[in-house]
């Protein structure tokens, strides 16, 4: 039996699972480790980042074990790269119900899955869904987006607002450095994303090896909607490529002139003092949210500018998905938007 997950489509029966996550049983696609998470803790939804979707928010990040991918460079290479069997000792066992009970607990806005890929433990995640969407609380997360059809519909059901990763814009660099041998999923997948979530989707530089991809990248993402907020991360390796030559500042920021001048949400940042954090409105140009970079350690909402979403210079609408959330304001109690296209509007 193949699983259906990921489009690795590993064969269950052999007993073949890449991400360590599933099995057959009885005929059916089972996850191994239901229920199982490595971390929980509360973060602010720019750190993520998302910086589009409830600015300012209280996130509550989860995640578990494994990952469809080997990103040679991967920051989270301890959880995500190592056999989930190895782990589970260090792991908690929460009921979704409890999960979101302690999202609730700690005031969180929204539940972010961050740390590995949820198309490992997307049978877990429908789970909490199912409790979240009864507390009031959206749940949002950060793919690599090679999955399925079917899982990518899935996941469009559990989550309101989508980060995917697009690390290259090759075949030949997904095959060196993530250890797939296509880009088409992905780009498949991100055009779906675009059509039923909010979507913003970040592209790790690596200064040499897929900096010449940034302007293919940015057409890409032009052409599917000028509007999606495309984050550029001065990629720090660690796993398997620590010790590379960090990406040059200077150098990154001005090959990314050009994609400017095809979307107006495009940020640069991943070390301290990012002047490429804010949000600029793309009629005028004045600056609608601050932010400020803290590097490794995320990004802060500084100042919001721009009430009900809207220049306070020219009134052109921001996209954005919900509006200005503070950080003690009560869980459950946030509006939502539409996100789709892009296009927000206030829902009861």
């Amino acid at each position: 039996m193949k699983c259906n997950f990921c489009e690795r489509r590993c064969d269950l029966t052999a007993g073949n699972s890449f991400c360590g996550m599933y099995r057959e049983d009885g005929g059916r696609v089972v996850e191994t480790y239901p229920d199982k998470w490595c971390t929980y803790f509360v973060s602010r939804v720019e750190s993520v980042p998302f910086y589009h979707a409830y600015p300012g928010s209280r996130s509550m990040i989860i995640g578990t074990a494994g990952c469809n991918f080997r990103c040679r460079y991967c920051s989270n290479g301890f959880i995500a790269c190592r056999n989930p069997a190895d782990v589970q000792d260090v792991m908690y066992e929460f009921s979704p119900e409890k999960l979101v009970a302690m999202a609730q607990k700690l005031g969180c806005h929204n539940i972010v899955f961050n740390v590995n890929e949820p198309a490992v433990s997307l049978p877990s995640l429908l789970r909490v869904k199912a409790y979240a969407k009864k507390a009031g609380i959206p749940m949002g997360c950060l793919t690599n987006g090679y999955t399925t059809q079917e899982s990518t519909r899935m996941m469009a059901d559990i989550f309101s607002f989508v980060h995917v990763g697009l690390k290259g814009f090759s075949n030949a660099f997904y095959k060196k450095y993530v250890g797939v041998d296509s880009i088409e999923p992905i780009l498949r997948n991100i055009k779906f994303f675009a059509d039923r979530c909010h979507l913003e989707i970040a592209s790790p530089v690596i200064e040499d090896v897929n900096d010449h991809e940034l302007f293919d990248i940015a057409t890409f993402i032009h052409d599917i909607h000028p509007h999606i907020p495309w984050h550029v991360f001065r990629l720090l390796p660690e796993h398997n490529m620590k010790g590379s030559v960090y990406p040059n500042i200077e150098r990154m920021n001005q090959a990314l002139e050009s994609s400017r001048n095809l979307l107006p949400y495009v940020y640069f940042h991943n070390f301290v003092g990012s002047d490429w954090v804010n949000t600029l409105c793309p009629n005028c140009g004045a600056t609608v949210i601050k932010r400020f970079s803290l590097g490794c350690s995320g990004d802060q909402l500084d100042e919001f500018l721009a009430p009900d979403n809207t220049c306070i210079n020219c009134c052109t609408k921001i996209a954005m998905l919900g509006t200005k959330v503070a950080w003690d304001e009560k869980s459950g109690n946030i509006k939502s938007g539409d996100a789709k296209n892009h296009t927000v509007k206030e829902v009861g």
